[in-house]
């Protein structure tokens, strides 16, 4: 969807945003000012949940589960890092805690781990139901050796969210934004 003749709108929204915490729409700019057209894309995101090590595997950050243009995506933090190993994988697992070796029932992976370390996302086929799982580990398939797992954060209320961009050099901006839904009501 296009917008023009933002300026204000845009500045007062910005203003407004960035005084709450949380997270929220997104304005992805396509145009170098205000006064020409800028799109918005809705990009649905959790707040972080926090990875917590197995056995002698250090691994820390957060996780959230971020839905851009229909798709769901499973996201570590740029603070994410886990120790080396063969064969690791991000797997999402039924229960909240993960223990040191996994049971074939109790888990679907989503990947090989693409890095032992830094922001990363990872795509979560629309076929599959999120309510059956719980948290998302870092396993070992060579050894069946779990590194950390962090609980799913809840996405039952967010409606929509974001982070804003800088449309200016001279007026940077930055904060995120959220839209929830309760009781029929919906929220910033």
């Amino acid at each position: 969807m296009k917008f023009t003749h933002l300026q204000t709108l845009g500045l007062t929204s910005a203003l407004f945003l960035t005084t709450i915490g949380g997270v929220v729409i997104t304005p992805q700019v396509k145009a170098s000012s205000f006064r020409e057209s800028t799109q918005l894309v809705a990009a649905k995101t959790t707040s972080a949940n926090s990875f917590v090590s197995v056995g002698g595997h250090k691994t820390t950050g957060g996780v959230k589960i971020v839905t851009e243009n229909g798709q769901r995506y499973l996201e570590f933090d740029r603070s994410f890092a886990t120790d080396n190993g063969p064969a690791l994988k991000v797997v999402l697992h039924r229960n909240s805690s993960v223990g040191a070796s996994l049971r074939a029932r109790d888990y679907v992976t989503l990947a090989p781990l693409s890095s032992f370390n830094g922001t990363q996302r990872y795509l979560i086929p629309n076929s599959l139901d999120l309510s059956e799982y719980a948290s998302v580990a870092i396993w070992c398939q060579q050894f069946n050796v779990t590194f950390g797992y962090a609980e799913l954060p809840d996405t039952a209320n967010v409606v929509a969210s974001g982070n804003f961009v800088t449309v200016e050099q001279d007026h940077p901006t930055e904060g995120k934004a959220t839209i929830i839904e309760e009781n029929g009501r919906k929220y910033l």
